[in-house]
C-alpha cells in the first residue's frame, strides 16, 4: 500500500460550480440589487426636481434656465458615478477629476443662483464621503456644510434660512452616501448569497465523488481480485470458482445498491462487518492476516467513517502493494477509537498503472476531520506501510462539521 500516489479531490474546478448548461447559478428571487439601485436614482432625481422647481419660480432668462438644466443634467451623471462601487476603485487621478468637476458645477452656478443651487451641495458632501479616506472626508464634508451659510448671507435671508440651507446639505449629503451604500451593501450580500449557492453545489458533487470512491473502490477491486482468482481456479477446480463466482455476484450486488444510497448521504456502515469482509478477502489473495478486534459501542457517524478508512486501506493494499502480511487493529480504549492496518509489502517500484489510481486518503482525511479524527500513514524503511486512524467513539455535537456529518448520516 502507498500513498504517495494518493491525493484529494478537494479543489474545484474552473466552472465547476456552474449550472448544468454552464451559466452561474442565479437565485430569481432577489431582486434587490436593482431595487436599490433604483431607490438610489429616484431619491437622485427627486433632489434634482426641488431644485428645478426653485429656478422655475424664479425670474431667469431662457439661456440661463437652459444651461442650469445642463449643468443639473451633469451633476446627476456624475453623482451615479460616484456613488457606484467601480468609483472608489478608480485610479486617484480619475476620482480626483470627477470631484472637480462636480466641486466646479456645484459653487459656480451659485453665483448666479445663489441660495437656489444650495441643494446641489448636498451631492458634492456626500461624493466627499464616498471617494476620500475618512480621516479626510469628514472634515471637507463639513466644510461644504459651512460653506452653504454664505449664499443666504450675500441674499440677505434671515439666520434661520441659512441655517436651514447648511443644515440641508449636511443631510442630503449624508442621505446620498447612506442610500449609495446601501445599495453596494445590497449587491455584495446577493453576490455572496449566489456563491454560496453555488459552494454548497460543489459541496455536494464532492460528497457525491467521495462517497461513490469510498462505496466502489474496495467493490471493485474485490470483483476484479476474484475474477483474477476464478480465472485460475476454472482449470482445476471448477467447484472452488463456482463459489468465487457467487462471491463476485454478492459484491456487484451490493455495489449496486450502494451506488444507490450515495445520493441520499452518507451510507451507514459498520467498522466490524468491513474488518470481516477485509479477512475473507485478503485471505483469497494469500494474504495472512493477523486481526485484533476489541471494540464496543460507537457512533454511527464514527463507526461509518472507520468503516470507510478501513475498506479504503485495504483497498489501497490490493492495489497498490504485494503484500504477504497485513496486521489489523481496532481498538476502543479511554473513548477513542484507534484503527491500524500494515502490511509488509510496498514496493518502491510498483506502480498502480489504472489511470486517475486515486483520491482515497485525502477522502478519508475529510471524513475523520468531521468527526474530529486524524489520519496518519507511516512507511517504513524495510517496505513496511501502516496507516492509523483515531477519533473519539462518539460524536461531539454543536461543531459545524460533527453536525453536517449526523444530519446526512441520519438521513441515510
Amino acid at each position: 500500500m502507498r500513498s504517495s500516489d494518493d491525493r484529494s479531490t478537494e479543489e474545484a474546478q474552473p466552472g465547476e460550480c456552474d449550472g448544468a448548461a454552464g451559466a452561474p447559478i442565479d437565485p430569481p428571487d432577489l431582486p434587490a440589487p436593482k431595487l436599490a439601485r433604483t431607490i438610489l436614482t429616484i431619491a437622485l432625481l427627486g433632489y434634482l426636481s426641488v431644485t428645478v422647481i426653485n429656478l422655475l419660480g424664479a425670474p431667469h432668462s431662457r439661456l440661463s434656465l437652459t444651461m442650469s438644466l445642463v449643468g443639473l443634467l451633469l451633476i446627476f451623471v456624475i453623482q451615479l458615478r460616484h456613488s457606484s462601487a467601480r468609483a472608489r476603485q478608480a485610479p486617484a487621478w480619475q476620482r480626483a477629476l470627477t470631484l472637480g468637476a462636480q466641486a466646479l458645477l456645484t459653487y459656480l452656478p451659485i453665483a448666479v443662483f445663489h441660495s437656489q443651487w444650495g441643494a446641489m451641495a448636498g451631492f458634492f458632501a456626500g461624493s466627499l464621503l464616498l471617494l476620500l479616506p475618512p480621516r479626510q472626508a469628514w472634515p471637507a464634508y463639513g466644510a461644504v456644510g459651512v460653506t452653504m451659510l454664505i449664499p443666504p448671507a450675500i441674499d440677505g435671508l434671515p439666520v434661520r434660512e441659512a441655517f436651514y440651507l447648511c443644515q440641508s446639505t449636511l443631510l442630503t449629503g449624508l442621505v446620498v452616501y447612506g442610500l449609495s451604500r446601501m445599495a453596494e451593501l445590497v449587491k455584495a450580500l446577493h453576490d455572496t448569497r449566489v456563491e454560496l449557492t453555488r459552494m454548497a453545489v460543489t459541496q455536494e458533487r464532492l460528497r457525491f465523488a467521495r462517497d461513490l470512491h469510498d462505496l466502489l473502490g474496495y467493490s471493485l477491486s474485490a470483483i476484479t481480485l476474484k475474477s483474477e482468482l476464478i480465472h485460475r481456479l476454472v482449470p482445476t477446480h471448477p467447484r472452488r470458482a463456482m463459489e468465487e463466482i457467487n462471491e463476485v455476484l454478492s459484491i456487484s450486488r451490493q455495489s449496486l445498491a450502494d451506488v444507490r444510497t450515495v445520493a441520499s448521504g452518507l451510507r451507514g456502515m459498520s467498522l466490524e462487518q468491513e474488518l470481516g469482509s477485509a479477512r475473507s478477502l485478503l485471505t483469497a489473495a494469500d494474504v495472512t492476516v493477523h486481526a485484533e478486534i476489541r471494540l464496543g459501542k460507537i457512533s454511527q457517524q464514527v463507526d461509518t467513517v472507520l468503516a470507510a478508512v478501513a475498506r479504503e486501506a485495504i483497498t489501497n493494499l490490493l492495489r497498490h502493494s504485494r503484500a504477504g502480511v497485513c496486521d489489523i487493529e481496532a481498538i476502543l480504549e479511554g473513548g477513542l477509537v484507534r484503527l491500524s492496518v500494515s502490511n509488509d509489502g510496498v514496493d518502491p517500484s510498483y506502480r498502480d498503472t489504472s489511470p486517475h489510481s486515486g483520491s482515497g486518503l485525502g477522502n478519508l482525511q475529510t471524513r475523520l476531520k468531521a468527526v474530529s479524527g486524524t489520519l496518519s500513514v507511516f512507511r517504513g524503511t524495510d517496505g513496511t506501510f501502516e496507516l492509523v486512524a483515531e477519533a473519539p467513539a462518539q460524536l461531539i455535537r454543536g461543531l459545524p462539521e460533527v453536525d453536517d456529518v449526523y444530519a446526512r448520516g441520519s438521513a441515510a
